[in-house]
């Protein structure tokens, strides 16, 4: 899951509407996603992010490693050689990989009867060529032996390093129908050690009609490899877990921001300046960070980590932010957790100094601070270093004399009950992350999603707005399987400064799912200035307008379960209330925009008929989270927000603003 606050209240009411009782949503999710989801062919350049920008420099990529040894010529149980199939199968994936993305194909077994060092790089790994990857694999023959533990550590070596000291995802993604014959090196001890060793490196799996040892060996190279085991017992499940493999390696995490390196200890730590930022984290490591604030300013600090989707975890795996100054004063701190074991997903913690309106508590003096951020990870999940995203804003104080308007700690008309947008579905691709989120507006929205994957997209909500919205996942046809297996899916709603809002006791942000329909609603309160003053952790950071970003993920489980390579999923989204023109106490309704932020673009319904782009920042307030020009490039955050109230000499009020 996206990961949510520790301490939230969850809800004892099932939020599986039409799972069970409410067939209205299995016909309505049918209707909406009917022939929207291919069994297993996507369009050429279908991954959710869309071609890269020309001249971007690529720093992710995959190199598809091929059993061809001889037991691949075995009959599959359709009258074709397992060869056969896989050909068939990698042709599909890169007829699915968007354009240009970095691809090679290692083959072992494919040059002599006899050999464990028969492995080699048939098509380096370079800018996509659909035609000449499907040449090369054609030319396969099976022949030999299996030496799966030098293959893989020969893959690692065929993926470029990423440049300038840049983080990406490089995947390895190995095909076999049995486990190593050469016994040194062993498969998993390569695998552990590169996955530990080669930054930004996962290792996924595919086992076609394997059991026993060959599958046991399978999944621990995936689980020492950052990655996934993909289980394929026949031809169409092949294409469909190679599909799945592929296409989550190239829509993963879109990082950006200027390189930085924490340090251990506070003492010198590098100071940072408003922006957004990149390192690495450990498991079990601290990193120290400083900044220097002054006493009327309100900072903000989000920390996104980002481990390979789908990698092992435990429930209570964590990141840690929190803010101290000087030597014994803590301002504060908050943890977020998985709360499942079904894989890693992007996982965000926040934390912001709000001084007070007195000006006299410890944490109010102007100076240097230090923002600590830790992981937490339990024995057997995932030892790999995980990129990290910083994000620090700054909002200033009020003009002299501006009276604010009163905070808005109540969810009212966007609570659970609250009436969503009907009618036809657009299409619409989420993005990888919060850098290139989709911006949408009200309306109804369909979109597919891979097991394990996280899908992104922001909507503007200003001054006395909220945003309110529901989730659907669609009716699937199931593989054939014992007994039930279940997997999840879950939302998370965050503010312009990135940070996670929970439920509140209002909405639960997961839902079972098993392929039948299932359903999260999620929203937030209206946005107000002095939400900032209030305690309840899902109204204190709603306290300025701009994009809001909504997450959608589904559970790497959903791989054993659904027979679609992706799954359909419809999203709801209304932003309630009229815009205003500011924080002030009355303040009018912004110019054009009266009457509950209907969407320019919005049929006669009010169902928007347009995606936007990703580009840019959205509504009034804060706005430190503009996407770079490109990776490495400072965000520099000057916010248009001013502070509720001057601290000294002026109203005591410390929670609520003017009636």
């Amino acid at each position: 899951m996206t990961g949510w606050v520790e301490g939230a209240r969850v809800k004892a009411r099932n939020r599986f509407r039409g799972a069970v009782a409410g067939a209205w949503i299995g016909g309505a999710l049918l209707a909406l996603v009917a022939g929207g989801t291919p069994a297993v062919a996507e369009p050429p350049g279908g991954a959710a992010a869309g071609p890269e920008p020309a001249g971007a420099v690529r720093n992710d990529g995959l190199v598809m490693v091929l059993d061809s040894s001889g037991s691949m010529a075995d009959d599959d149980g359709t009258g074709r050689s397992r060869m056969e199939s896989a050909r068939t199968a990698v042709g599909t994936v890169v007829d699915g990989l968007p354009d240009g993305y970095p691809t090679g194909l290692r083959v072992y077994g494919a040059d002599r009867a006899r050999g464990c060092t028969d492995t080699r790089l048939v098509r380096p790994v370079r800018g996509l060529d659909r035609a000449a990857l499907k040449r090369a694999v054609a030319a396969v023959r099976p022949r030999g032996d299996t030496p799966i533990g030098l293959s893989l550590r020969k893959a690692a070596e065929d993926l470029p390093r990423p440049s300038g000291g840049a983080v990406g995802t490089r995947t390895i993604l190995l095909v076999s129908d049995g486990e190593d014959n050469c016994g040194a090196p062993g498969p998993c001890e390569v695998a552990e050690r590169l996955g530990k060793e080669v930054a930004g490196l996962r290792i996924d799996t595919v086992g076609f009609q394997v059991r026993g040892a060959a599958r046991e060996q399978l999944e621990c190279v995936a689980a020492a490899g950052n990655g996934r085991y993909y289980d394929a017992p026949d031809a169409g499940s092949l294409a469909r877990q190679l599909q799945r493999a592929s296409q989550l390696s190239a829509d993963g995490y879109r990082l950006r921001g200027e390189r930085v390196t924490g340090t251990a200890t506070g003492a010198g730590a590098p100071v940072l300046a408003p922006g957004q930022y990149l390192d690495t984290i450990g498991p079990g490591e601290k990193r120290y960070y400083a900044v220097d604030l002054d006493d009327v300013s309100t900072a903000d600090f989000s920390v996104t980590a980002v481990p390979q989707a789908g990698a092992a975890v435990d429930t209570f795996d964590a990141m840690r932010t929190s803010i101290a100054y000087g030597t014994d004063s803590s301002c504060g701190s908050e943890t977020a957790r998985f709360l499942q074991k079904e894989g890693a997903t992007p996982l965000t913690s926040a934390i912001a100094r709000v001084p007070s309106a007195r000006g006299t508590g410890p944490c109010d003096r102007a100076g240097r601070y230090r923002l600590v951020v830790e992981r937490e990870s339990k024995k057997g999940s995932d030892a790999a270093r995980w990129p990290i995203e910083l994000v620090h804003g700054v909002e200033r104080p009020l003009k002299k004399g501006v009276v604010p308007a009163q905070s808005q700690p109540e969810y009212g008309k966007g609570g659970e009950d609250a009436v969503l947008p009907s009618g036809d579905p657009r299409d619409v691709r989420g993005g990888t992350g919060f850098n290139d989120a989709r911006k949408i507006g009200r309306g109804v929205w369909r979109d597919r999603i891979l097991p394990a994957q996280t899908l992104w997209y922001k909507v503007p909500a200003g001054w006395g707005q909220q945003v309110r919205y529901d989730v659907e996942f669609a009716n699937e046809p199931t593989v054939e399987r014992g007994g039930s297996t279940y997997s999840y899916g879950a939302t998370q709603l965050f503010t312009p400064a990135r940070f996670p809002l929970i439920g509140g006791g209002e909405f639960t942000p997961t839902t079972m799912y098993g392929g039948r329909p299932a359903a999260i609603a999620m929203g937030g309160v209206p946005v107000a200035w002095t939400n900032r003053y209030e305690s309840a952790s899902q109204v204190r950071p709603v306290h300025a307008g701009g994009d809001f970003y909504l997450s959608v993920t589904l559970g790497a489980r959903a791989a054993d379960i659904a027979r679609n390579a992706r799954i359909g999923v419809v999203l709801r989204v209304s932003v309630l209330g009229d815009e205003l023109a500011g924080p002030e106490h009355n303040a009018p309704a912004a110019a054009g925009k009266a009457g509950g932020a209907v969407d320019k673009n919005a049929d006669n319904k009010g169902n928007s008929i347009s995606a936007g782009d990703s580009g840019g920042t959205g509504g009034a307030g804060w706005t430190g989270i503009a996407a770079a020009a490109g990776a490495g490039a400072v965000v520099v955050v000057i916010a248009g927000l001013v502070f509720v109230r001057g601290r000294r000499g002026r109203t005591a009020q410390t929670t609520r603003g003017s009636a």
